[in-house]
C-alpha cells in the first residue's frame, strides 16, 4: 500500500518534471525563432532601404555628368531634370517610416531605426525618441528594448568607450560614431537627451537594465 503511494508521488513528480523541462525547451526553441524572425526582416527592411537610397541619390542629380550645370529654365520649359524627379517610395516597417539604419559591429545589431516610439514599434525595431535627426547637428537618442535574449539593445551592456556605431539617414549617408560616455540613470532623465554638442554630430542610445529599474544610456560623437 505505502509503496503505491509513494510510487503515485514519484510518478506525479516525474510528470511535474517532464512538462517543465518541455516548457522550457519550448520557451528557448520559440525564443530562438523569433530573434531569427526579426532578423531576417530587419535584414529584408534594411535592402530595401539601401535600395531606396540609391534610388534618391541618382534622383537627387549624382548621375549628372561632372562639371554639368543645370539649366533653372528647363523645369519652366518642360523638361524633366535630375533635381525635378520624384524622389524614391519611403519605406516604411509595420506602418512607420524608416528614417535610417544603426550598425553596432561588436554586438552584431543592424537594425532600422523607425521614425516614432510606440509599444509597437519598440517591438519591432529601435527607434527616434528625440532630437535633431539623423547624421544632423546636435543629439539624436535612439531608444531599442532589452529583452535579454540579444535582439536590439540586449547588449549594450557590452559595449565599452571607442567601441564604433555606424548610422545611416534617408540620403545614403554614412556616419561613424564613437562611444565616449556610458552611465545608467533614472527611467524620468531627459538631461542627455538635451545637451549641448557644440554643433557635433552626436547619438544616445538608451535601454533598460536587466530588472527596468534604470535606463542604460550611451553616448558617441561623430569620429
Amino acid at each position: 500500500m505505502f509503496n503505491s503511494k509513494y510510487s503515485k508521488v514519484l510518478t506525479v513528480i516525474l510528470i511535474i518534471v517532464i512538462i517543465g523541462i518541455v516548457g522550457t525547451v519550448g520557451y528557448f526553441v520559440y525564443d530562438m525563432y523569433a530573434v531569427k524572425s526579426k532578423n531576417e526582416k530587419a535584414k529584408e527592411i534594411i535592402d530595401q532601404f539601401s535600395n531606396a537610397s540609391v534610388r534618391r541619390e541618382f534622383e537627387n542629380g549624382s548621375d549628372k555628368e561632372e562639371g554639368e550645370v543645370q539649366n533653372p529654365l528647363d523645369s519652366i520649359n518642360g523638361i524633366e531634370s535630375s533635381q525635378t524627379k520624384t524622389e524614391a517610395k519611403k519605406v516604411y516597417m509595420e506602418g512607420y517610416e524608416v528614417m535610417g539604419t544603426i550598425e553596432i559591429p561588436k554586438t552584431n545589431v543592424n537594425l532600422p531605426i523607425l521614425s516614432e516610439v510606440t509599444k509597437k514599434s519598440l517591438e519591432t525595431s529601435v527607434a527616434i525618441l528625440y532630437g535633431t535627426g539623423l547624421n544632423k547637428p546636435g543629439n539624436t537618442t535612439i531608444v531599442g528594448h532589452n529583452y535579454r535574449n540579444g535582439l536590439f539593445f540586449s547588449d549594450n551592456r557590452k559595449l565599452s568607450k571607442g567601441d564604433v556605431i555606424y548610422i545611416t539617414d534617408q540620403t545614403g549617408t554614412r556616419i561613424t560614431y564613437s562611444i565616449y560616455d556610458m552611465f545608467q540613470t533614472t527611467p524620468s532623465d531627459a538631461k542627455y537627451m538635451q545637451r549641448d554638442t557644440e554643433g557635433a554630430r552626436e547619438i544616445s542610445l538608451s535601454t533598460c537594465n536587466n530588472d527596468s529599474s534604470a535606463r542604460l544610456v550611451i553616448l558617441a560623437r561623430e569620429k
